[in-house]
């Protein structure tokens, strides 16, 4: 079985890590492969270029074929145009943030720490329409520009930890999402670091494709 990871983002290097991490998630037998955005911004900042990132996943995937895959995992984590992309898609298509929102209330209430202030309403909407209103506390971000946090995987690991930490001490959650593809690799990182349940997107969204490619196979 093959699933497409489509990066939103235009930066190659953001989309071989996540694809690595991916691929580390995948069962025995299950192969991922990616593409990445022809048009749009290297690190998805503000709801402009949320916009532009989800037409650019749409013209992707009219251009690819599509035959090869079970699944496709669009791999940002505002989902940029997911629900367009099932509009259209002849195979199932699921979304980083709805992944791991889904798998984060099954512990009860959760909270994002991301790094992009400019889109925590985004995230709050996603919240709400995938029906984890009540479950959602809420959006932490890193301090500092969001570009040179990113820029350092250490600072980004510790500065995410950091806003984890304060999601802890400020609201009773039972589980944190580390709310980007971008971050795939400090979420990994952080998990034996934080005392609750540390959601990566990547992964969640994994299973959440291979469970439902499952009935067609």
């Amino acid at each position: 079985m093959r699933l497409l990871l489509v990066n939103p983002n235009t930066n190659a290097r953001t989309t071989a890590l996540m694809t690595a991490i991916a691929q580390d998630a995948a069962p025995e037998g299950v192969t991922v492969q990616s593409a990445t955005a022809g048009r749009g911004a290297p690190l998805i900042l503000d709801p402009a270029m949320l916009a532009i990132a989800g037409e650019a996943v749409q013209e992707l995937i009219a251009a690819t074929d599509l035959s090869p895959f079970a699944g496709v995992v669009v791999a940002a984590f505002g989902d940029p145009g997911l629900d367009a992309l099932r509009a259209a898609c002849p195979i199932p298509a699921t979304g980083i943030a709805e992944a791991a929102m889904a798998e984060a209330a099954t512990h009860g209430r959760f909270a994002v720490v991301t790094t992009t202030p400019l889109l925590v309403e985004s995230v709050a909407r996603r919240a709400e329409a995938y029906g984890h209103g009540s479950a959602f506390a809420g959006t932490w971000l890193t301090t500092g520009d969001t570009s040179a946090v990113m820029a350092d995987p250490d600072r980004l690991t510790a500065a995410l930890e950091a806003a984890a930490r304060l999601a802890l001490a400020e609201s009773a959650v039972q589980a944190i999402i580390i709310g980007g593809g971008p971050l795939a690799a400090a979420a990994a990182a952080l998990r034996p670091r934080l005392p609750v349940p540390v959601i990566e997107p990547v992964p969640a969204a994994v299973r959440l494709a291979l469970f439902r490619a499952a009935p067609a196979t």
